[in-house]
């Protein structure tokens, strides 16, 4: 990567926002109608979330979103990203909406305009409706023309105030966490089911697509939130390594990118797939339904991915970063290793790597000429505690932020059109499948208390939203 531009400053327009996801952060789970999504579901399956916690409660964002929204002014946020509870808004995942679920939204949006922080909204991060689960999950067909009904619902009710929205968070880890390694809700371990989802999930994108274009006003920006994998080679000029990370890079990027940006599945994709599936649930004209022009694309980066060609004796994934699991995320992959990669870890053992997300922007810079990007997700895990006097200092965060907004800042000086950066996350919360143990929050939260208090990365982010530039030390 090039030596970054200095001085480290952004252009006027850029946002500067932080980012959450509704099942990990609203709890009110039987309120107002609302009924159990997948995570639900799972999260109070024994053995399937780390001390067998879940969200019920989660950081009871539900109840006290205006705290939430005042903290993100008091910071000097222009722009938060978050959820819809699918289940809250549509219980069985079909019919009409429960308004008394929408009306939280509105007044959550509202509350937001209100301290001049621009909403965007992600219609689905992770947490399927069960009932829709149990008529078969995203390996149905149908499951994507509900997403499709729920997101016209959204948008007619939104769609005046909210200018950006997401269809998808993070189609990879619904499709193959969920249903070919099993370490995400349902839980299932189909490798082609897995692929189904993968499937289905993209038409989902398409369909919702339109479906939001034609609820909302012209002015609305549609995208999808991608968590692309930079894949690099263990031994660069190995042939068998190279082949592996094309593998790879196609289950992880390719099959969402191909069809969402170019309107086809790659053939290195359907060819390493085919002893799995014939692919025949594309049907006609899925493809021009998932191919159509987007607004924006949303990157999440944490971590680069190091493969080679696994010896013989030894298949599958040993360290691909995605929890601990019998059954491979990767269908069709079984003759590529995962490798640690080197540098300093977070807490979730993930490398620390801002070359990747330069590289990542960069490469989306090519494939998708004109698109505007946002990093949609970027943050990092670290064991926060309270020091005596009650302040949370974390210097690894800051460092963290500060070189991956470097990398962001130098992509733009590389001719990258990036328009914003939402920090992952804005609070401490219910991390999936590790429970509570993980903390990802620029705000800290006391699980016992639920009282909030910025961490010394909060008061630094919110020096650069409010200058456009990075500060160089913990901000007091």
């Amino acid at each position: 990567m090039p030596e970054p531009v200095s001085p480290v400053t952004f252009p006027p327009a850029f946002l500067w926002g932080a980012a959450t996801s509704a099942y990990q952060i609203e709890g009110a789970v039987r309120e107002d109608g609302r009924t159990p999504s997948i995570w639900d579901t799972f999260s109070h399956t024994p053995g399937k979330t780390a001390g067998g916690e879940h969200g019920d409660i989660a950081v009871d964002h539900y109840h006290r979103y205006r705290d939430d929204v005042a903290l993100m002014a008091d910071l000097g946020l222009s722009a938060y990203r978050f959820s819809i509870s699918w289940s809250r808004v549509q219980p069985t995942g079909r019919g009409p909406a429960v308004q008394v679920g929408l009306d939280f939204y509105r007044r959550l949006v509202d509350e937001l305009l209100a301290k001049g922080i621009k909403p965007a909204v992600t219609l689905y991060h992770w947490d399927l409706p069960q009932e829709l689960e149990d008529a078969g999950g995203w390996p149905e067909r149908d499951t994507a023309y509900r997403f499709a009904e729920y997101a016209q619902i959204v948008g007619e009710a939104l769609g005046d105030r909210v200018e950006n929205w997401i269809t998808l968070n993070e189609p990879w880890c619904s499709a193959f966490l969920g249903y070919a390694s099993g370490v995400h809700a349902p839980g299932r371990t189909e490798p082609v089911a897995s692929l189904k989802a993968a499937h289905h999930l993209n038409l989902a994108h398409g369909l919702g697509t339109s479906a939001l274009r034609a609820a909302m006003p012209a002015r609305n920006a549609v995208a999808i939130s991608l968590n692309s994998s930079v894949v690099r080679p263990l031994s660069p000029g190995d042939p068998a390594d190279l082949a592996a990370v094309q593998k790879i890079d196609d289950l992880a990027n390719g099959v969402f990118h191909g069809p969402i940006l170019r309107g086809a599945y790659p053939e290195t994709l359907l060819a390493a797939t085919s002893s799995l599936t014939d692919w025949s649930y594309v049907l006609e004209g899925d493809l021009r339904t998932i191919h159509q022009p987007l607004d924006a694309l949303g990157l999440n980066y944490y971590t680069p991915t190091l493969v080679s060609a696994a010896d013989a004796s030894v298949r599958g994934p040993r360290s691909d970063g995605h929890g601990a699991s019998d059954h491979s995320p990767w269908p069709g992959a079984d003759d590529v290793a995962f490798h640690l990669t080197p540098g300093d870890r977070t807490e979730m053992g993930w490398s620390i790597d801002p070359t990747g997300l330069h590289e990542l922007i960069m490469r989306y810079t090519r494939e998708a000429p004109g698109l505007p990007l946002y990093i949609t997700e970027n943050g990092a895990a670290y064991d926060d505690k309270p020091d005596s006097d009650g302040r949370v200092h974390d210097p690894e965060r800051i460092a963290y932020l500060r070189g991956h907004l470097a990398a962001v800042r130098q992509a733009i000086a590389d001719g990258a059109d990036v328009r914003g950066y939402y920090l992952w996350s804005l609070l401490d919360n219910f991390e999936w499948a590790y429970g509570y143990e993980k903390r990802f929050g620029a705000v800290y939260v006391d699980y016992a208390t639920l009282t909030r208090t910025p961490k010394s990365s909060a008061l630094w982010y919110g020096q650069a939203a409010r200058t456009g530039s990075l500060p160089e030390a913990e901000t007091a």
